[in-house]
């Protein structure tokens, strides 16, 4: 990983240079690499994901590959650039033959916000392109682009980065910035990106800016990205595992009271719960897990894993819980509906 001092910000800093730095996507890399091996490079491409998982990166390193220039590298933001006037602009530009470079290469970021006009005045453009131009369109919404531009194109589907190269990524950011970040800190960064390289380094920069001793624990995280505190997430779950729903509803109380975001909250216990199923049925793994957590949390998963409270039904329970917390209108409310069943289930078994 290389750096670029020019860039203030961590994820421009530390943005791939070439494919040899991307991390996943490795079916993504191989493709364009033979492309340009093959010399069997596409007039179009299509790029495909969630926000913050490398389509723009790749997109350039790719045309860098190829040869181009900052010259001829043109960035249009879809998102901006709506109408069809924008579209009868690229159309002329395009006739032009490049400064220095075999290519004129042009990237559409967030191309399905461009309007049904806009596409369809560049639908020709892309189905017959001068020789000497490339398009990547890149979108975080597959299904609004329309499939007569889907079908012209080549298309590659980005994947999320795991949470163990986002966490990896954000260790190795630490180092090179001269900090040294726990292991379990770590971890929470990379639980909190959800799958984006960039929100993994915007929440590393906050963090290390804080920082005052170059030494980063979870706490520091939690008091800067205001996750909830290890011990609300460890009562919360200790009530569950006890099937005691007024302890776990009460941690739940002190998460909101604290301005600690309610899904935050049950993503970490459903990593939580997660842990505690693994130490259970593969121990194996027991050392592995351990590493994700701080000492308190390794020490209660380890003492629920021996008890038949928490099962692979609870977490189900909980995943429910949290994929309809962002439309819930008390936000917190699924989850408190969640522990009353989990624990109402037990008391009903023992009746």
């Amino acid at each position: 990983m290389k750096k670029e001092t020019m860039y203030t910000t961590l994820y421009r800093k530390y943005r791939p240079r070439d494919f040899s730095e991307i991390l996943g996507d490795q079916a993504v890399v191989k493709s364009l690499e033979a492309a340009i091996r093959t010399k069997k490079v596409g007039h179009a491409y299509l790029f495909s994901g969630s926000r913050g998982t490398g389509k723009t990166s790749v997109a350039r390193i790719f045309a860098r590959e190829l040869g181009v220039t900052d010259k001829d590298l043109y960035e249009i933001d879809a998102a901006s650039q709506t109408g069809i006037d924008n579209i009868r602009e690229l159309r002329e530009g395009v006739l032009g033959m490049p400064f220095e470079s075999p290519y004129k290469f042009y990237i559409l970021d967030e191309a399905h916000m461009l309007s049904r006009n806009a596409w369809n005045a560049f639908l020709k453009t892309l189905e017959e392109p001068p020789a000497h131009v490339i398009f990547v369109l890149a979108t975080t919404e597959l299904d609004r682009v329309p499939d007569t531009i889907q079908s012209r194109c080549e298309l590659y589907s980005f994947k999320q980065p795991t949470r163990e190269i986002l966490a990896q990524i954000v260790s190795d950011v630490s180092k090179y910035e001269g900090y040294s970040l726990e292991r379990s800190a770590a971890e929470l960064v990379a639980l909190l990106a959800e799958g984006s390289f960039r929100d993994a380094l915007s929440i590393l920069q906050k963090v290390l800016t804080v920082s005052k001793d170059k030494k980063i624990d979870v706490a520091e995280v939690e008091v800067v990205t205001g996750a909830p505190r290890g011990e609300i997430v460890r009562q919360l779950l200790s009530g569950i595992a006890k099937k005691d729903a007024g302890v776990a509803i009460k941690a739940i109380r002190d998460a909101v009271e604290g301005n600690m975001e309610a899904r935050t909250l049950a993503k970490l216990l459903i990593h939580r719960l997660r842990v505690v199923l693994l130490m259970r049925y593969a121990p194996d793994l027991a050392d592995v897990l351990g590493k994700e957590l701080s000492e308190a949390d390794v020490a209660l998963a380890r003492e629920i894993s021996k008890e038949p409270g928490i099962n692979s039904d609870t977490l189900r329970i909980i995943l429910e819980a949290h994929s309809t917390m962002a439309y819930a209108a008390v936000p917190h409310l699924p989850l408190e509906l969640a522990v009353i069943d989990i624990c109402t289930k037990r008391e009903e078994a023992r009746k």
